[in-house]
């Protein structure tokens, strides 16, 4: 679904019957306050976009797409504005992103069309990196998250296994959903449920083969990042827990508090500690899924 915001009612008419034509569904606000009550009554799930008017009588479009991607944070926003760029105040409003398109042009609708059906195709606007099959991943995913609680206890002696083997500080085996990522075993250090942009491993997963960072201090994808920090992680290796049909849906990582490099041996081995955990996963699911429960 497409929220359409727009005080202009002639304008928010065009604009709501221009995405219709080309096959969207749509709801219109003409303010801020109709637009949070539109998303008041709207499953995040089925948010696909924003396209909203910079002006607005009780707020800034930009304000708009703040709160909507704390309500739906993989949501595209598209600012559909009469305001030049210039005028628009992006400085306050730091790293939220949305594209940009004129209404003054006469083609503008065809334009906004065009714009919205490509941020909504590649997911441009995340703050994070997405696998190409997405969708295909989380579908997998849920397969394996029917008892998370009942999960861990198995996996603990590996996380246990790779620190001894590897001689590292922690490891951590863990489930990425849509926006977050989700522990089901960690050794030496404890982990909440962490936001997807916030973690290591939702970068990981775009990766084939073993990531290694051997100091993330260094690396510039992570250097502001205050979690990490406050953790200690100074090394980072992971390896994707793949399902039986290819889709990645978790990494296997170890820690320390120290740079150090990675050989290739040691890559061998955290694919092979990977691939039982994702073993152990299959035969849970195999097992739920059969009707035979899940024990601990």
């Amino acid at each position: 679904m497409i929220l359409c915001v727009d005080p202009d009612a002639d304008a928010l008419a065009a604009t709501r019957d221009a995405l219709a034509d080309a096959g969207y569904e749509t709801a219109t606000a003409g303010t801020a306050a109709e637009a949070h009550d539109a998303l008041d009554a709207t499953d995040s799930d089925t948010l696909d976009a924003l396209v909203t008017e910079y002006e607005l009588p009780d707020g800034t479009g930009l304000e708009l797409v703040r709160e909507v991607r704390e309500h739906a944070p993989d949501t595209t926003c598209i600012l559909f504005t009469s305001t030049p760029v210039t005028d628009v105040d992006t400085a306050a409003f730091g790293d939220v992103i949305a594209d940009y398109v004129t209404k003054d042009d006469p083609e503008s609708r065809a334009e906004l069309r065009d714009v919205l059906e490509h941020a909504l195709a590649f997911q441009c606007q995340t703050a994070y990196p997405l696998p190409e099959d997405e969708d295909a991943r989380l579908a997998a995913l849920e397969r394996y998250a029917l008892d998370p609680d009942a999960l861990g206890g198995s996996l603990d002696r590996l996380g246990e296994l790779a620190t001894a083997l590897f001689d590292v500080e922690a490891a951590a085996i863990g489930l990425i959903d849509a926006h977050e990522q989700r522990f089901l075993a960690c050794h030496g250090i404890a982990f909440d449920p962490i936001e997807r942009e916030e973690t290591v491993c939702t970068y990981a997963l775009l990766d084939e083969d073993v990531t290694v960072i051997e100091d993330v201090r260094e690396d510039p994808r992570f250097e502001a990042n205050e979690g990490l920090r406050a953790a200690g992680i100074a090394f980072y290796a992971s390896a994707s827990l793949v399902t039986p049909d290819g889709q990645a849906i978790g990494t296997f990582c170890v820690y320390d508090d120290e740079p150090r490099s990675f050989g290739e041996r040691e890559r061998e081995l955290l694919t092979m500690l990977a691939d039982e955990a994702m073993e152990q996963l299959e035969l849970r699911r195999e097992r739920v899924e059969g009707g035979g429960g899940a024990d601990a």
